[in-house]
């Protein structure tokens, strides 16, 4: 029997499509959901941390690690975020998901985070009323990591870049926190109208950011 898997975040709306995979239930659509500005839940995503102390020699998917800390990068639809000097946060946005590598630098850290989505034209103006850092692509291309207090609480962010008007954050932070992070970026984002998405809007508009 498949293990039942829950997101460590509820969203206020009635679900409209919604599919069960790998014992979560993901949430593709929501009625109403406009124009954004969008939260989106992706916490039920596969989250692998990868600690060694010769990442060049790791390539999670045959991916080459970024080398620089706080460099990232998105290929066949996996996010790698390169932390410290031996330490990688690999995500998958994207596609089919595929078997964690057994090799003992890997750790499936799924149900450990979870990792939220903001994605709209007011993103940035959103995420200045939640946070001191600077995330702004002024001095960084995209995507790029940036570690630190989101609401008082630590998190891995990453700025993903921007299309058609449209930028994008993903927000990662321990799941005995996510809730109260849900509740403080609605509160934040209320007065542009931010709002829950399914997960179908991130797809969407992550292929169209490739």
């Amino acid at each position: 029997m498949e293990i039942q898997r829950r997101s460590p975040v509820s969203f206020p709306g009635r679900k409209a499509k919604r599919e069960w995979r790998d014992g979560w239930e993901v949430v593709l659509r929501y009625h109403d959901e406009g124009k954004g500005p969008f939260l989106i839940d992706l916490s039920h995503q596969p989250k692998w941390d990868i600690q060694d102390s010769d990442l060049p020699g790791i390539q999670p998917l045959k991916i080459p690690i970024p080398e620089d800390p706080g460099a990232c990068r998105l290929q066949n639809g996996l996010l790698l975020n390169r932390m410290n000097a031996t330490q990688v946060a690999a995500w998958r946005l994207s596609g089919e998901s595929p078997a964690m590598p057994r090799e003992s630098p890997y750790t499936d850290v799924t149900d450990t985070y979870a990792l939220l989505a903001i994605v709209g034209k007011e993103m940035f103006s959103i995420m200045e009323k939640l946070t001191a850092l600077d995330i702004s692509p002024r001095a960084k291309k995209p995507p790029f990591l940036v570690q630190g207090p989101v609401s008082h609480v630590p998190c891995q962010m990453v700025v993903m870049g921007e299309t058609e008007g449209y930028a994008g954050v993903l927000i990662a932070s321990s799941r005995g926190y996510a809730q109260s992070m849900v509740e403080a970026v609605l509160d934040a984002g209320a007065e542009w109208g931010l709002h829950p998405a399914g997960e179908g809007v991130f797809c969407d508009w992550i292929g169209e950011l490739k």
